[in-house]
């Protein structure tokens, strides 16, 4: 058996995990709530979520890596014993990864929820996707990851099937008002899913936190600033369209709401102001 899945050793129990990941937190928020480090916290809480995330996507890739190597050994498949040895070694590590990958998934899931309780704010990732295998609730996908599978139609975790709201707005803090719209907006589309960019304050972030309290998945659709400079946001605006959402929520904003508003009315679908 590979070294690399640590075949004959048990994985951490659930509870095991749970008990873990509570003791981490907690002596953590312990250790800097009232001393002069105490507004580095939030930072650091997200820092700590981080790890698990991140060896969460290397063991996904370990599993991609994984599935290549086991279609290629079939596709080379002879009839010999060698052959026939050497995939079911391969299928065995494939086993074993996926293994992994669920119980790293689950400690990044229990991270989340500690990072959220002691902040009150979602966690989400600066680049790349957050989504469980598990199921697709409150999964964030990355714009890029769902855009990609949208066109290979590829796995239900990249591209999560529903009705598409678009949300979009800037420094506009009506938390009750955002909240009511979002509840009776997903009370007509009870597949809703929720397309937001990602700023990590104001009514996108009022936005996103709802969606991670009521277990709705959300598309994060984050301007990318190194390939597209000043035009990055109306750039992720046209990305964000041409998925063509069922609808567009806007509050009010800068003149980057009102590109997404304009451009949106132009294509037809329908707009619904808050606070305007």
């Amino acid at each position: 058996m590979d070294r690399r899945v640590g075949a004959e050793r048990p994985l951490p129990q659930p509870d095991e995990v749970d008990l873990a990941m509570a003791t981490l937190f907690e002596t953590t928020i312990g250790l800097l709530t009232g001393s002069q480090l105490e507004d580095n916290l939030e930072e650091l809480l997200w820092s700590l979520t981080s790890i698990f995330h991140r060896r969460l996507a290397h063991i996904q890739k370990l599993l991609d890596d994984s599935e290549f190597e086991v279609r290629e050994s079939l596709a080379i498949q002879d009839g010999s014993e060698v052959a026939s040895v050497e995939l079911e070694r391969l299928q065995m590590i494939g086993l074993k990864l996926w293994d992994h990958r669920d119980a790293f998934e689950q400690m990044r899931d229990l991270a989340v929820d500690r990072f959220s309780a002691a902040t009150g704010s979602p966690w989400l990732p600066r680049t790349g996707s957050k989504v469980s295998h598990r199921g697709l609730t409150s999964a964030v996908v990355d714009s890029r990851a769902y855009l990609s599978a949208k066109r290979r139609k590829e796995t239900e975790v990249h591209c999560p099937e529903g009705t598409r709201i678009a949300f979009s707005g800037g420094d506009y803090n009506a938390f009750d008002l955002i909240w009511s719209v979002l509840d009776a907006t997903h009370a007509k589309y009870p597949d809703m899913v929720l397309l937001h960019g990602g700023t990590p304050k104001g009514a996108e972030m009022i936005a996103a936190r709802w969606a991670d309290t009521r277990g709705i998945t959300q598309v994060v659709f984050k301007p990318d600033w190194k390939s597209h400079g000043k035009a990055a946001p109306f750039k992720r605006n046209d990305k964000m369209l041409e998925t063509m959402p069922q609808g567009l929520i806007a509050t009010p904003g800068s003149g980057i709401t009102e590109n997404i508003v304009d451009k949106a009315r132009k294509l037809g679908i329908r707009i619904k102001r808050i606070g305007a």
